[in-house]
């Protein structure tokens, strides 16, 4: 890994602002799942150790609409008031004005500032604004070796844009940046670009994406072999730069979930009524071609679980990968296809997986994923969890301790996984 880490730095006493991930879910209030707190805490830690005034920032959730310390009504709700009474507009604006009071409360990052401090003992102090006068007075009344969060990064339209003028402003508040977000790091926004590219802090990442780009940069340069890549979910077209760059570097494709039925058309298969991008036919033969032009072996399901119609208290039946019936629909790889990707998992020294092998949501047709996730778990391959879907049915599953890394960033781990640049690392400064 080429880029500085937080211990190639003299940070000594330095104030440091921290993009952190608390993307955190809430339910009636209450943070349901704080995995991507703790995730932060070995970074914040150790610039707490230095004496760092530590400045953390993040987004939470998508708050649109809601901008700083002012309240705006979007273009449809605007239109919407405007085709009643007249009598009535004024308690329908007033009305949508204080539920996006509401919305705004929900996306605060207060509740993540009392979740750190449970964690760190109190030194965490909450601002209301992200740039405002009370980020300013709280930052500058900063003692080494505390803390202070920001408020929400998207409350102002300027994060998402990558406005230089915010990016400078955040920027401003300290000497230093530090990226621990990769969830985030496939966007260039302010905060995770803007305050190096505008703002020209020094800047390095933290141990969450010093593991990222270090664990699956090296399954994708120097893996142990057989290497082999699991891709599911439903298109094609969401994976087709993944799957040209991983042809290059595998030994062998495993191709679940709803874009397979893409490939059974390409082969001549019929695929009944399931899911099926009929543009993208072309490209699925010459991915397979391609393929067997670098002799990589492409897998696709044997088999597959079937229904008549997308519903969870469907009737599963099983068909071999050519005999889909006219009027069936796959929702999951079938028994035999179970076996055969299993066996190919078993003998692998390196996997990574990244997308659904079914309809996961649906329990009679989540036993491909969940079988999948078994293989995985029971080898001993370095295993790799591109986030999203599967990230999720490993944890749901009780599977986390078994994987040698689940990555945090869904989108994130996909154009890593494509061989992108991430603006969000392109940016911090070179060893």
């Amino acid at each position: 890994m080429n880029k500085k880490t937080i211990e190639d730095m003299n940070l000594e006493g330095k104030k440091v602002l921290v993009r952190c991930d608390f993307n955190v879910p809430v339910k009636d209030g209450v943070i349901t799942s704080d995995k991507r707190i703790t995730g932060a805490l070995p970074t914040i830690k150790y610039l707490v150790g230095k004496n760092c005034k530590v400045i953390l920032c993040s987004h939470m959730g998508k708050p649109h609409n809601i901008f700083d310390a002012e309240l705006k009504l979007s273009k449809k709700e605007i239109a919407k008031i405007d085709e009643l009474p007249e009598e009535e507009r004024a308690a329908a604006t007033a009305a949508a004005l204080e539920k996006a009071k509401g919305d705004k409360k929900k996306f605060s990052l207060k509740i993540v500032a009392d979740k750190l401090n449970e964690y760190l003992g109190g030194i965490v102090t909450f601002a209301e604004d992200t740039v405002g006068e009370d980020a300013q007075a709280k930052v500058a009344a900063l003692e080494p070796g505390k803390i202070v969060l920001l408020e929400n990064t998207r409350f102002t339209k300027a994060e998402e844009k990558n406005d230089p003028e915010f990016s400078k402003q955040l920027a401003s508040l300290a000497e230093v940046f530090v990226n621990d977000a990769f969830g985030t790091a496939h966007r260039a926004h302010a905060s995770t670009a803007g305050v190096v590219t505008y703002g020209g802090l020094p800047a390095a990442c933290g141990y969450l994406i010093q593991k990222e780009i270090t664990i699956m940069g090296d399954a994708l340069e120097a893996p142990q072999r057989p290497f082999v890549a699991i891709l599911g979910g439903a298109k094609v077209s969401d994976k087709i730069g993944v799957i040209t760059n991983l042809i290059e570097k595998v030994d062998t494709l495993i191709v679940g979930g709803g874009m397979a039925y893409t490939f059974y058309k390409a082969k001549g298969y019929g695929v009944g009524t399931s899911l099926l991008e009929a543009d993208k036919v072309e490209l699925a033969k010459e991915i397979m071609e391609k393929a067997a032009a670098k002799g990589v072996n492409f897998a696709l399901p044997v088999d597959n679980v079937c229904a008549k119609e997308f519903s969870a208290d469907a009737e599963p039946v099983v068909y071999a990968c050519d005999a889909i019936p006219d009027d069936m629909m796959g929702l999951d790889i079938g028994p035999e296809s179970v076996k055969k990707f299993s066996g190919l998992i078993k003998d692998a020294k390196t996997v990574i997986w990244n997308g659904p092998m079914g309809v996961f949501e649906f329990e009679k047709f989540a036993v491909g994923t969940k079988a999948v996730a078994a293989a995985i778990a029971a080898s001993d391959s370095v295993s790799i969890i591109g986030g999203g879907d599967s990230a999720a049915a490993v944890e749901q599953l009780g599977y986390a301790d078994k994987m040698t890394h689940i990555s945090t960033g869904g989108g994130a781990s996909l154009e890593f996984l494509e061989g992108k640049t991430l603006p969000g690392i392109d940016c911090l400064d070179n060893k």
